[in-house]
């Protein structure tokens, strides 16, 4: 299977911002690093915009832990390996609930009103753990940092998610959550006075939210109230960010990489994220598929005799049956290996074309250091 380590090299070089997607635990975080790591070796001053990274992997950076301060990377470190950094690489791990409240202080119609929300209880929870409050956010990080003209190129890792379409879809349910009939419900329930009035409520919503107040005490309904209510002053500034939100991933200069590993499920659900990407007129880039298993060296016909031969003259002690078990093991790689390139022909066959695919070969161990890390971006982008 041909890669096209150009195109990845292309993009970093004209892009201004390139997306890491795909499902969780296929490579996403360490491809949006080494990307970074290829850029910024190139002469690009990089942001990389990452999400709960392994240890291992900030380790590699020269970091004990990343936070969600924007932190520059010691150029010293890849100067050492013989893969010196041309221009600045700065990495900044992206904070859901200190996102959201920035959005809140901007957006609310006072002060007052912002740090009313800020203290509720329930805003507390919303903001960090609401289902697809991390994607939306991280999109929005993603369009308050491509603005800054310290930065050549954004590098967005997006979150772990299940289904890589529900980063797509974080606007679009972010405002379907604020504009619920639920939350109609409680704004007309909620009077100026600031308590919480059923008697406005049509009956069916009544009957339903007295009913819940008799689960959860009064207290928590109004508490919720109060919540929803200030929420609803941000929701005209939330709708039109979505909406800014969405434009700015159709723009010419992003590009999205969609990081799958060779396994049938992973490109399954990549190839479907790739034509939702197509449908709405956002830029794809190409593919990187990591972990592809190699074939092993060819034996040559080499038989049983052969190989005790082999272990003989190196002196090696083994089992009287290692001989017939490393037979097995070499014809499991050859079989794993071809099952892999299957797979890859099917992804080249849907992917269409003109989308350029980049094997990464099946590594031996995580990416630990700065070396590491500069192997894998030259393997990437050549």
């Amino acid at each position: 299977m041909a890669t096209a380590p150009e195109s990845l090299r292309e993009l970093l070089l004209t892009k201004r911002v390139v997306i890491a997607v795909g499902a969780g635990g296929v490579g996403k975080t360490t491809t949006a690093a080494a990307l970074s790591v290829a850029a910024a070796q190139r002469g690009r001053r990089v942001l990389c915009l990452t999400i709960d990274p392994a240890k291992r992997l900030a380790q590699s950076l020269g970091l004990e832990r990343m936070t969600s301060e924007a932190v520059q990377i010691d150029p010293a470190r890849f100067a050492a390996v013989g893969a010196p950094l041309r221009a600045s690489l700065t990495i900044m791990m992206l904070d859901t609930k200190r996102t959201f409240d920035d959005l809140v202080e901007k957006y609310s119609s006072t002060p007052e009103k912002a740090a009313a929300l800020l203290s509720n209880k329930l805003y507390q929870y919303v903001s960090t753990s609401l289902a697809g409050t991390q994607e939306y956010m991280a999109m929005e990080k993603l369009v308050a940092v491509k603005a800054d003209p310290s930065y050549d190129l954004i590098v967005l890792d997006t979150p772990p998610t299940a289904n890589a379409l529900d980063f797509l879809d974080a606007p679009e349910r972010m405002i379907d959550a604020l504009d619920s009939a639920a939350m109609r419900w409680f704004t007309e329930a909620f009077q100026s006075t600031g308590k919480l009035s059923l008697n406005l409520l049509a009956r069916s919503a009544a009957v339903v939210l007295r009913g819940l107040g008799k689960i959860t005490g009064g207290g928590f309904l109004e508490a919720m109230a109060e919540f929803i209510s200030a929420l609803n002053d941000l929701f005209g500034g939330f709708r039109t960010r979505a909406k800014a939100v969405e434009k700015a991933l159709r723009s010419p200069d992003v590009a999205f990489v969609l990081v799958t590993s060779p396994a049938p499920m992973s490109i399954q659900e990549v190839l479907f994220f790739s034509d939702r990407l197509a449908e709405s007129h956002m830029p794809r880039g190409a593919f990187v598929v990591n972990r592809v298993r190699q074939p092993p060296e060819d034996l040559g016909g080499a038989t049983r005799g052969d190989v005790a031969a082999l272990l003989a003259a190196r002196k090696m002690t083994l089992d009287d049956d290692a001989p017939e078990r490393l037979l097995r093991a070499h014809a499991d790689a050859e079989r794993l290996a071809e099952l892999d390139e299957q797979n890859l022909e099917h992804l080249a066959t849907r992917a269409g074309l003109g989308m350029p695919i980049v094997c990464v070969p099946e590594l031996a161990s995580d990416v630990y250091d700065a070396k590491l890390l500069s192997e894998l971006a030259a393997v990437m982008t050549g």
